[in-house]
């Protein structure tokens, strides 16, 4: 992942196709991520916040959401793409927030880059990416006011899409594969992030796992979202899998095929995140 800290991690190594990824991933699971973001505002809502911190902000739909709902505040979102950050400060644009929104170019792993006190700090499916996950809280509380909260959202489960009928067993076995590979590259995937975020000096407030459950939809997007899933994930996991599960996968992944992703009427997002909140005393 050359230190992007981005959702999702299934990359080969372009912004694009990862940027286009969390726009739709905002896009299909709006529900999961106004609840999330809902929660966060509701636990901060004990006195003023001026500033909130975005860690590892791709496209910024944590930045910009954080930023609706406390109406005032600075917002810093911190990201080691030039081309997510562009993206967002975009956005921030359409939506009359530009002069609330602040980019921070860095990578984590090199030290705490934002200045000042911070009131809110949202890290969603970041902190797994980072060398040392612990040091990277402990510098956030560092910069927290008293009575300030942290939320670290991460993957509960992966996303699944398919219908059993396809390839029977081929997504699991897709996301066996994912697992093994991902065991060396990302060791604190699916860590207890509550144990780390007390380890770190906060009080934990709640952590609530949300159940994403999203049937195939008429514009189409479900079908959108799985395509660049799996598009990212081929390249991965090309060596590992065996001849009938790749002509699968491929057959899914052509445009011109009546069966591709991008045509199936019976796709469904499935899957959970975990929302942990913690406030530092």
């Amino acid at each position: 992942m050359s230190h992007h800290h981005h959702h999702g991690d299934t990359s080969v190594e372009s912004d694009g196709g990862l940027a286009d990824l969390l726009d739709l991933d905002a896009d299909v699971l709006h529900e999961y991520w106004t609840d999330a973001l809902g929660r966060v505002r509701r636990a901060a809502d004990d006195g003023p916040r001026r500033r909130i911190v975005d860690l590892g902000a791709g496209t910024g739909t944590g930045t910009l959401g954080l930023a609706h709902r406390f109406a005032g505040a600075e917002v810093v979102a911190v990201d080691a793409s030039d081309e997510m950050l562009d993206r967002l400060r975009a956005r921030a644009l359409d939506q009359g927030l530009a002069d609330r929104v602040r980019t921070v170019r860095a990578d984590l792993d090199d030290g705490w880059p934002v200045d000042g006190p911070v009131d809110v700090t949202w890290a969603s499916l970041s902190l797994h990416h980072f060398a040392d996950p612990d040091r990277v809280l402990r510098d956030v509380h560092a910069a927290t006011r008293p009575g300030g909260l942290l939320a670290v959202a991460e993957f509960a489960e992966r996303p699944r899409f398919l219908p059993d009928a396809i390839g029977p067993g081929l997504e699991q076995r897709l996301l066996d594969e994912l697992g093994r590979d991902q065991a060396d590259r990302l060791p604190h995937l699916g860590s207890d992030w509550a144990a780390r975020v007390t380890a770190a000096g906060f009080e934990l407030v709640e952590e609530r796992t949300f159940v994403i459950d999203v049937a195939g939809d008429a514009d189409g997007s479900v079908g959108r979202y799985a395509d660049l899933w799996f598009r990212r994930l081929r390249p991965r996991l090309a060596e590992r899998l065996d001849p009938a599960d790749t002509a699968t996968l491929d057959g899914l992944l052509d445009g011109d095929g009546p069966e591709t992703l991008l045509r199936r009427g019976d796709l469904h997002v499935r899957g959970t995140r975990t929302v942990t909140l913690g406030r530092r005393p």
